[in-house]
């Protein structure tokens, strides 16, 4: 199993990073963080057109048709530069949400949107819990004649305040949880940002009051809306760790340019063993956790039986990783790691968001022991 890349992905590699460099520095990754919506729309469609958002979806629905391995080298990139908006929420979960339970006609119909820019989604199925596992799924879906009629609360909706589409998960009255294509603007949708920590990735809370569409906007078949949320759950870890691998090499990156730079009692700090020990357990951690998120990545783009286990390992390894290397990056910054002014807590934030992101990982090594049958 060689994850070398090719002289394509490289290329790949170096022109979403000259391109986020250029057009989404930290600089501007801080003005966007401040605003509603948390995203440039320009950056957007620029994206769109170099064909980020189209990467990973077939080319019979508008898409580029490379596999879920090249979407994770962008979202590495895209975690190095903590890159605003709403490409993990509209590109990863929701095209994988309409190509792993939509029919062909709702593929055509959701999928090209996508893949230019034009239409972005949002998968809303955890609640006020913050549990993203469907069986705590409690909002309501009724059928009234030839419409489902929606009510419920979604929490920590990625980017639920600015998709155009949100894709819902509901239980029906026999027990069975159902997803939903419903319109952002539908009567009694209503959607507020949430307050929250890592303030570069925006969530909602989403609200349903009686909303009504039609019976024909569930995702593909009845009563496989459990089975689809578990799947993409797999597809969602895996490249959340390619992010966080991105996030942990800038951090490692970020504290050995300083233990060159800073000096103190007449040498640079990067000459004390302590600061060397910290340095490297922190290249170990990184190289570790690349490792394993290279090994969820393969398993994703090729759709392996070892998908569910290798997702669980990359999200335990990945997450406990960044966080690690990213506190460390404080502690090798000193005093200056800890102010506002300085980058290290940005990507603090975002290690602590991501470990509880989908479950932190004490939660995924006891589903990757169950996996294991240990």
């Amino acid at each position: 199993m060689n994850f070398a890349l090719s002289d394509e992905q490289m290329m790949l590699r170096d022109s979403v990073r000259s391109f986020l460099e250029d057009k989404a520095p930290l600089t501007r990754v801080r003005e966007l963080m401040e605003t509603e919506s948390g995203f440039d729309s320009e950056l957007w469609s620029e994206m769109a057109a170099m064909g980020w958002q189209s990467m990973a979806i077939p080319e019979a629905y508008g898409g580029a048709g490379y596999s879920s391995f090249e979407l994770g080298i962008i979202l590495e990139e895209m975690g190095r530069m903590m890159t605003p908006g709403p490409f993990f929420s509209s590109v990863l979960l929701g095209a994988n949400t309409v190509l792993l339970a939509g029919t062909d006609e709702q593929k055509q119909q959701l999928l090209p949107g996508i893949a230019t820019g034009e239409r972005r989604v949002a998968v809303a199925i955890s609640e006020p819990d913050g549990s993203w596992d469907p069986a705590a799924v409690e909002m309501a879906a009724l059928l009234a004649g030839d419409e489902v009629v929606l009510t419920g609360t979604k929490s920590y909706v990625l980017d639920g305040h600015t998709a155009d589409t949100l894709l819902v998960a509901a239980r029906t009255p026999d027990g069975a949880v159902d997803l939903y294509v419903v319109p952002a603007d539908a009567p009694g949708v209503a959607a507020t940002r949430l307050e929250t920590m890592d303030m570069t990735r925006k969530q909602a809370e989403v609200t349903f009051d009686q909303v009504r569409v039609a019976a024909g906007a569930r995702l593909g078949d009845a009563g496989r809306g459990v089975e689809t949320i578990r799947k993409l759950y797999d597809l969602a870890v895996a490249a959340l760790a390619f992010e966080q691998v991105g996030g942990a090499q800038e951090c490692l990156a970020m504290s050995v340019e300083y233990a060159k730079e800073r000096v103190q009692f007449g040498r640079p700090i990067g000459s004390f063993q302590a600061i060397k020990h910290k340095c490297a357990d922190m290249l170990v951690a990184v190289e570790s956790a690349k490792s394993a998120a290279d090994y969820a990545g393969w398993a994703a783009a090729e759709d392996v039986a070892e998908l569910p286990v290798a997702a669980a390992l990359a999200l335990a390894c990945c997450s406990d990783a960044f966080f690690d290397v990213a506190a460390d990056t404080i502690q090798v910054h000193g005093g200056i790691g800890f102010t506002w002014e300085h980058d290290a807590h940005l990507y603090f934030k975002r290690a602590k968001t991501d470990q509880l992101l989908f479950g932190d990982s004490s939660q995924w090594r006891a589903t990757l022991a169950d996996r294991l049958g240990i």
